[in-house]
Formats: C-alpha cells, sequence, structure tokens
C-alpha cells in the first residue's frame, strides 16, 4: 500500500495546486485603467482581484499591450471598459475576438457625452473619453459596474449593493468638497494640455483651454493665441499630465506667468487627485 501512497500525495497535490489557480483565475477582473479600478475595489472588497490594461504612468490614448497582459485577459472573469478612449479603439475588438467566452462590459453606458468639434484643418468629430474626471460620470461608472457584478456574480448581489452605496457617498462627498474649493475661486477657466478635464469643467462651470489639438503638438500660431488668450481672460492656471513632454507648456507657463501645475487625471486615487486638481483653482 506504501508503494502506492506517495504517488497518489502527489497527484493530489498537483490537482488541488491546479483547481487553486484555476478558482484564483476566475476571481480576477480587468479594467481598462486605474480609475476603474479605484472604483471596483470598492465594490468587490475581496471577492475579486482588479488588474488594469494601462499602467500608471502610461498615456491610455497609445498604449499598445504586450502579448502577456493579452494572454493574462483569458484569466479573467470580465473585462470593464471605459468607452472611447484611444485605447479600446485601437484593442478592444482584438480582444474580444481573442477573448469569445469572455464577458465585456461597457461602464461608460448612460453618459451624456461631449462631442469634441476640433478646428477647420480636421473634419471628423468624436466624444470626448475622460468621464472618470466628473463625479457625476463617476456614480454612471459605479452604477454600471454594480450591474455587472450582480450579472456575473448573483450570490453576492447583496456586497455589491451595499458597497455600491458606500462608494456614491464617498463620489457624492468628493462632488461636495471640489465645489466648497470652486466656490472660493475667480477662476473660471484654465489651461490643459491634453483636454482631460472636459466633464469637470462642465460639471463646475469653467472653461477648459486645450494646447494639444486631436492628439498633436500645438503648432507655433496657436501658442501664441493660447498665450494672448491667457492675458485676456486673466487665466492663471496651466494643467500638464505627468505622462505628457512638458516642453511646450513650460514655454507657456513663463510667456503668460501662469503657475504649472502637473497632474495625474489617470491616478488610482481618484477622489484625492480630483479633490486636489480643484483645490489647485481655488484661491486658498
Amino acid at each position: 500500500m506504501n508503494k502506492f501512497y506517495y504517488p497518489l500525495v502527489l497527484l493530489f497535490t498537483l490537482c488541488a495546486g491546479a483547481c487553486s489557480k484555476q478558482i484564483q483565475r476566475k476571481n480576477i477582473l480587468t479594467v481598462t485603467i486605474e480609475p476603474q479600478r479605484y472604483f471596483a475595489e470598492r465594490l468587490v472588497d475581496t471577492l475579486f482581484s482588479v488588474t488594469s490594461m494601462v499602467a500608471p504612468g502610461i498615456n491610455p490614448e497609445t498604449y499598445d499591450p504586450a502579448p502577456a497582459q493579452i494572454a493574462q485577459l483569458a484569466h479573467s472573469k470580465a473585462y470593464f471598459g471605459i468607452g472611447p478612449i484611444g485605447f479600446e479603439n485601437a484593442w478592444l475588438d482584438n480582444l474580444k475576438k481573442n477573448n469569445p467566452g469572455l464577458p465585456f462590459f461597457d461602464n461608460s453606458r448612460g453618459i451624456d457625452w461631449i462631442v469634441a468639434e476640433n478646428d477647420d484643418s480636421y473634419k471628423h468629430r468624436h466624444p470626448d473619453p475622460h468621464i472618470w474626471t466628473s463625479p457625476k460620470g463617476a456614480a454612471i461608472i459605479a452604477r454600471n459596474m454594480y450591474e455587472a457584478l450582480s450579472a456575473i456574480d448573483p450570490d453576492n448581489e447583496p456586497v455589491y449593493r451595499n458597497n455600491l452605496e458606500g462608494l456614491l457617498k464617498e463620489i457624492d462627498e468628493t462632488a461636495k468638497t471640489i465645489q466648497s474649493y470652486l466656490d472660493n475661486s475667480v477662476q473660471k477657466a484654465f489651461i490643459i494640455y491634453h483636454p482631460a478635464l472636459t466633464y469637470f469643467a462642465r460639471d463646475y462651470g469653467l472653461t477648459q483651454y486645450a494646447m494639444e489639438l486631436d492628439g498633436k503638438e500645438p503648432a507655433p500660431g496657436q501658442l501664441k493665441k493660447l498665450v494672448d488668450l491667457a492675458k485676456e481672460k486673466n487665466i492663471t492656471t496651466i494643467f500638464i499630465q505627468q505622462e505628457f513632454d512638458q516642453k511646450n507648456v513650460a514655454l507657456m507657463a513663463r510667456e503668460t506667468g501662469c503657475r504649472l501645475i502637473t497632474i495625474n487625471p489617470l491616478s488610482y486615487n481618484w477622489s484625492e487627485e480630483i479633490i486636489r486638481i480643484a483645490k489647485s483653482l481655488s484661491d486658498e
């Protein structure tokens, strides 16, 4: 009997390990960007681990996933998309094709889109994808995540519903904090390199002037217009996202006397970062 005992133990151990790995694979969710991971982790608590396709510090407008990331997607329970951002425009169809059994959920469903209209040299119009920078957009994302989680894991729907209530409360408190800072501000406009705060600006009655045009570096004529505009509108703040080159923005700051502030709208710490952006526009 001893002769068969150790091989059986080894076989059982290997099977248990494989089963354990399979269970762990089923408990993975994939999202596109880090702010989504922030919302998702508050909803799932410890029921799932959440991974982002676009890692911190990377531009999701131009990012191409590594082959290992594409392969690992097969281990996810579901994929949560954020909408018409560059990464998804380029890759989502291929990801779906390569993972026919993987549920894909659109977290942007129900958004009141802002359609970006470029100058006369560009004839196409496209929806601005940066919906998470708005607390209103964040609340829609959270509700869409809750519905998706309830669909793929109905047994734990009460957990997700309870966590959704907490997350919506946090989003509401964040919105109130933002408003309190902006109530004390005379700044009603700002310049930004990449137009990532479009929905934030709409929510709070601000005007965003972008340096980048359709993903292209600003031409000298565009920079001159913005310098004149900053002086005319008494704009005192220029934002630059950490993933972009600061050369033109630093020049703009010198020409206008504006403060140059580095921001990270793609930060995992969504509430903290969006409040920091509002505080930088206040007069406190």
